[in-house]
């Protein structure tokens, strides 16, 4: 992976479905208390359970967030999108962290410690609702997330898991099919039957362990159930 500007990392996350909705001076201030950082394949950014730290923001590469209830081992739910952020939970509750981020490529990252968050909210205490807004979407993914685990057809449901990384093009994405049955609540069998038919129809490339996505849009189709069976 190529090396980042600081420049070419802010407009990333600026145009990012968070901080676009914000003030330039949201902006302007969290970015003033980001720090650029790299992150190796499986390199685990926290844990669940970690002591609180402040949000992070995906500005290139590819994550995975794992989470479980607090009783269970945390599994991969879903790919970290370039210009989404996470991590707010300890700044909204004090509390430590409730997920497990782990890079699964190469991966840039901009930190704005818990520390700065702090500050900032004690200057203006209309960052708490505007962080706030980042859980709600986050919310909204998780909905995405449940609403594609209902589908019945277990080929839908892998489609959906697809469709959901299709953001990042042409990018040879290191899964394996067993991540994805972890995903699509499928097995390997199932998994593999799934992605023979995709690549005959031109929609994935796949080896057991990586996976390319050449046409999301014809995976959403099917898997919302506009395509064939």
């Amino acid at each position: 992976m190529l090396e980042l500007t600081r420049e070419k990392a802010e407009q990333v996350l600026s145009q990012g479905p968070w901080l676009a909705s914000m003030t330039e001076q949201f902006r302007t201030e969290l970015l003033r208390h980001a720090h650029l950082q790299k992150f190796a394949p499986d390199q685990i950014i926290y844990r669940y359970g970690d002591a609180p730290g402040g949000m992070y923001g995906l500005v290139a590469g590819s994550l995975t967030i794992n989470s479980a209830p607090s009783d269970a081992i945390p599994r991969l739910i879903h790919l970290g999108m370039a210009g989404a952020w996470t991590g707010e939970g300890p700044f909204l509750t004090g509390q430590p962290r409730r997920v497990e981020l782990k890079a699964l490529g190469d991966a840039w990252m901009m930190h704005v410690p818990l520390d700065a968050l702090e500050q900032m909210a004690a200057r203006d205490p209309g960052v708490w609702r505007a962080v706030g807004l980042n859980t709600v979407l986050t919310v909204d993914v998780l909905v995405r997330i449940i609403h594609d685990l209902q589908k019945r057809n277990v080929e839908r449901r892998i489609a959906s898991v697809l469709q959901r990384a299709g953001w990042l093009g042409d990018m040879a994405i290191p899964l394996s099919q067993s991540d994805l049955g972890v995903m699509a609540n499928a097995s390997r069998q199932q998994v593999n039957r799934a992605m023979r038919s995709f690549a005959r129809a031109g929609w994935v490339n796949y080896t057991y362990r990586s996976v390319t996505i050449i046409n999301p849009q014809a995976l959403r189709r099917f898997s919302d159930g506009d395509g064939s069976e």
